[in-house]
């Protein structure tokens, strides 16, 4: 887990899943499937790890506290604050932004929103295809835009690991006079420090860790959910057979 080098870095982090104009009917490709394992552990202790180290540094997740994480990720006190930690003190805070939402609103015209209910607000998929989904853009003033939400004021935050990419769309005039942009496709540009399977994993992982955070108390809930289901099936199978016992002898 590598911590924050350089405050450069911090200042590169925007207003992810900003709300902006979107393409015209039927332009938006089609999501992949972002196939995340709410369960696996090492997938959640990277997600957490990609999270502070490379989306902390301007959005936050207040809905849940370190101490938390630490107890269903099986990572001790010490491991947080070695590794998670970058901005707070105590286990029991919640995740805060490093960077000041004033100044984040001056210099990049909104403030970029908290992520705790992100995953839920707009589904696992899309967090997944919106992380993969940036390209370049010279009218953009971050110098690319996203596939997935076209305008955005993020920047490529992640394009060391996975480079730069071109899209490419077609227009189609219909018959009312209207134009439908299709995405045809992604051009790898330039190439980044991670191959493509491994950066899909790199953004399933922080993908998990999202839904994670939109919901902690999932994997008890779940565990809860079953025994609740035995329980009913066992109440189920006694009334019947007591209400069998009680009305044997009338016919």
């Amino acid at each position: 887990m590598v911590k924050f080098n350089q405050i450069a870095s911090l200042l590169l982090v925007t207003a992810c899943f900003a709300s902006a104009p979107g393409f015209a009917a039927g332009g938006g490709a089609q999501m992949e499937h972002a196939d995340i394992d709410p369960d696996n552990i090492n997938s959640l202790q990277r997600g957490a790890a990609n999270f502070m180290n490379y989306c902390s540094g301007c959005h936050s997740a207040q809905y849940v506290r370190y101490k938390t994480i630490g107890n269903d990720l099986d990572l001790s006190d010490e491991m947080l604050v070695d590794n998670l930690m970058f901005n707070a003190e105590k286990t029991f805070e919640t995740i805060q932004a490093s960077m000041p939402a004033d100044d984040a609103a001056r210099w990049y015209g909104t403030t970029p929103p908290d992520l705790s209910l992100m995953a839920r607000a707009k589904g696992v998929d899309h967090v997944y295809n919106f992380l993969k989904g940036f390209y370049i853009d010279s009218d953009s003033p971050t110098g690319v835009d996203n596939l997935q939400l076209p305008g955005t004021s993020m920047p490529h935050v992640l394009w060391e690991l996975q480079g730069y990419q071109a899209a490419y769309f077609t227009d189609h005039e219909n018959e009312d006079g209207s134009v439908t942009t299709t995405f045809e496709g992604f051009e790898q540009l330039t190439p980044g420090s991670m191959d493509s399977e491994d950066f899909d994993n790199f953004v399933r992982d922080t993908t998990n860790f999202l839904a994670y955070v939109a919901e902690p108390i999932r994997s008890d809930r779940r565990k809860l959910g079953v025994w609740v289901l035995m329980f009913l099936t066992f109440f189920l199978i006694l009334s019947r057979m007591l209400k069998k016992q009680i009305w044997k002898d009338i016919k």
